[in-house]
């Protein structure tokens, strides 16, 4: 781990609690519900004696607003007396002995049925029987038990990176549903933290594995936006084939260009050596036809893969050929051009759009132009689009526009300026035949700064038939200088128009 800060406390049922005492309270509060065990020996029976009694305390604090009601609170003595429990094995009445391949000696827990019992419905079926349990982990769970069993006691744990799988494999095993969560949800807000060999990767895997649909989802996502980055990193050689295909067939890949990502591809194939059908799989996700000809050229003559696998994409690469020869128009009599291979992706290159750093954002309105080509197709390697951009902080919809009222002449209804809303309208300054067959997708890319990086952590998209996304930044509250989407109080946006072509006359060939 290149950085240490990388830090969440995770509490029961939240993913990272700032107030471990009222996670306890919440615990105690399930104690009232549990059976009554009556074998357990003087220690639990104190531990319960005092949850119980903190529970009552809190209880007795609510009197419908009686003035003269108190709460008396102290929760956290409590964690430090269970903490001490568990230190001092004080009026124990069971033993874990956790054992792995690394260890000669097993690491020995004195612990209490009753604490153990409360969290997780594996130990209470261990411990029914029987006092002394002997428990197999891997070396990576291994090092993390006597963590694991303090989150049994205290309801609260410290984790870094490189020990979420690990711990939400022990909280899976022994079935404490709170902990899982919480780990999941630290996963999930901790994608863009620092690491040294990266981490991403191995959580989605690992999210497979385990069927955590929402986590899959989350690694997928972030990878696909920040894809630039991931290619130049040490994880991209850990990317196994299920997952690359996932991300080939994506249109929303963010990247400097098509070029980046067959280079990125090549390199993996020459790392992994697949078989034969598995190269060209992924060889064919490639979408050539946004490859200008000449780098075209200079792969079929340098590529060592391209030349191994010739046979697969010489169709692909001869009809890439052929759409950037003629003209989009004639093109699309012939060939279909409505799929993938002619979609672009999120290009960061300058041909396809434009950085735009909204300094103050909140202030007033502002604009800007810029210049796109028409399309990816060589025919029309000459021809610019200008596009004309407006930002509003404060837009106000219709229904919210100030009007006269008819009682008071001349007076207007008040309108406060926490009613409007972030708007980005995009339009083409001009019109032209050449826009024949073709309609402009526009992306609009947010920037946002965490774990010191500027990642990309929203996108908004829209088509030619509209000229503003319906949702810009609608959950964003751009007065907070610390606003999760300000950048040193800057708002960073990219935005990139992809030509989208369309099938016009069919010929018969």
């Amino acid at each position: 781990m290149r950085r240490r800060g990388c830090v969440a406390y995770i509490s029961p049922g939240r993913a990272a609690c700032a107030a471990p005492g009222r996670c306890a309270c919440d615990a105690m509060a399930r104690l009232t519900g549990t059976r009554a065990l009556a074998t357990r020996r003087w220690g639990c029976a104190a531990a319960f004696l005092l949850l119980l009694f903190t529970v009552q305390a809190a209880q007795k604090g609510d009197f419908s607003g009686d003035s003269t009601a108190a709460t008396i609170n102290h929760s956290l003595t409590l964690l430090q007396r269970l903490q001490e429990l568990l230190q001092n094995g004080n009026g124990s009445d069971s033993v874990l002995r956790v054992r792995s391949a690394t260890s000669e000696e097993p690491k020995v827990f004195h612990t209490h049925q009753l604490l153990l019992s409360l969290q997780s419905e594996v130990f209470e079926s261990l411990l029914r029987n029987q006092s002394v349990v002997t428990l197999y982990e891997p070396p990576e769970t291994a090092a993390l038990f006597e963590k694991f069993i303090r989150y049994l006691y205290c309801g609260g744990v410290s984790i870094l990176l490189h020990q979420a799988i690990p711990m939400h494999q022990l909280a899976s095993k022994y079935r404490v549903w709170g902990l899982q969560r919480g780990v999941a949800e630290y996963m999930r807000t901790h994608l863009a933290s620092e690491s040294s060999q990266g981490h991403v990767v191995g959580w989605y895997h690992y999210a497979v594995r385990v069927g955590d649909a929402a986590l899959q989802e989350s690694c997928l996502q972030f990878l696909a936006w920040n894809l630039s980055a991931v290619l130049g990193s040490a994880e991209w050689g850990s990317v196994s084939v299920e997952l690359l295909l996932l991300l080939l067939e994506r249109s929303d890949l963010v990247l400097h260009s098509e070029l980046e990502l067959y280079t990125a591809v090549e390199g993996w194939l020459s790392r992994r050596q697949p078989e034969a059908p598995v190269a060209e799989r992924v060889l064919r996700a490639i979408r050539y036809p946004m490859i200008a000809p000449s780098q075209l050229f200079r792969l079929q003559a340098q590529s060592a893969v391209l030349a191994r696998h010739r046979g697969a994409v010489q169709d692909l690469l001869f009809q890439a050929f052929q759409f950037h020869a003629a003209s989009p128009l004639h093109f699309a009599k012939y060939f279909d051009v409505n799929c993938s291979m002619f979609l672009p992706r999120n290009y960061l290159a300058p041909s396809w759009g434009s950085q735009w750093v909204i300094t103050n954002p909140a202030r007033d309105d502002r604009s800007t132009s810029f210049q796109t080509q028409l399309g990816p197709s060589s025919h029309d390697a000459g021809k610019r689009v200008t596009w004309n951009v407006l930002f509003s902080p404060r837009w106000l919809p219709v229904s919210l526009r100030p009007v006269y009222s008819d009682s008071l002449a001349g007076a207007i209804q008040p309108v406060r300026i926490e009613d409007g809303r972030p708007r980005l309208v995009i339009t083409p300054a001009t019109s032209s035949p050449d826009f024949a067959g073709v309609s402009f997708q526009k992306t609009v890319l947010v920037g946002v700064r965490q774990q010191g990086h500027v990642l990309v952590k929203h996108a908004y998209s829209f088509h030619q038939s509209s000229d503003e996304a319906a949702d810009f930044l609608v959950h964003a509250d751009l007065q907070k200088r610390n606003s999760e989407y300000l950048i040193d109080n800057s708002l960073h946006l990219h935005i990139i128009i992809k030509p989208v072509y369309h099938s016009l006359i069919k010929v018969k060939k």
